[in-house]
């Protein structure tokens, strides 16, 4: 890892980078068509999947950009993350109000996926800066960052699930509140 960075500080750096995305996939797993546990199961793989496949890449692209890029990339990171947060939750908003279920999928199809795993992903570029300012091991830290948004994402959407299947419309008016909340927080830069 690393003379600056230890286990330790990797791990609550990891954890700290996963909290938007178990949020995220709180409201995701609140989203979730009335179904089975089989339904939340494969939603809560899919959810750690993109959520950690996207906070462990990004730290690998930031390493790459180096500092010039990440300046350019810090300053648009709040706006974007909040104009694609905000973006989903007026959506989930909407389908509260039309009664509209969500695809079969389970509101897990890359189409919706893609954009909540870049959002919440974002900070993680500035991260991949530091290491190499750090020399942290790349390839270690990407894997631990990886994998703990990989569990704190399906842990969200699995909690998130077992709420939504008892009051899905209260559930999704929760969730796309939530996100908009999280995007205005992203935005105002906290």
């Amino acid at each position: 890892m690393g003379d600056i960075m230890g286990h330790f500080e990797l791990l609550m750096l990891a954890v700290s980078l996963s909290m938007d995305a178990f949020a995220v996939s709180v409201c995701k797993g609140l989203s979730l068509p009335m179904g089975r546990g089989r339904t939340i199961a494969k939603s809560a793989l899919t959810a750690g999947a993109w959520f950690g496949g996207a906070q462990a890449l990004m730290p690998i692209a930031g390493y790459a950009l180096g500092s010039r890029f990440a300046g350019a990339a810090a300053r648009w990171a709040h706006v974007l993350s909040f104009v694609l947060l905000a973006a989903i939750g007026l959506g989930m908003l909407r389908n509260s109000r039309s009664g509209e279920l969500p695809d079969e999928s389970g509101g897990m199809s890359p189409a919706e996926m893609l954009p909540l795993a870049a959002a919440t992903s974002i900070d993680a570029l500035a991260v991949g800066v530091m290491l190499a300012f750090l020399h942290a091991n790349l390839l270690t830290s990407a894997a631990v960052i990886g994998a703990v948004t990989f569990a704190m994402s399906a842990a969200g959407t699995a909690l998130g699930g077992l709420f939504g299947l008892r009051s899905r419309n209260g559930a999704e008016i929760c969730g796309g509140i939530t996100l908009i909340a999280l995007g205005v927080k992203m935005l105002l830069g906290g």
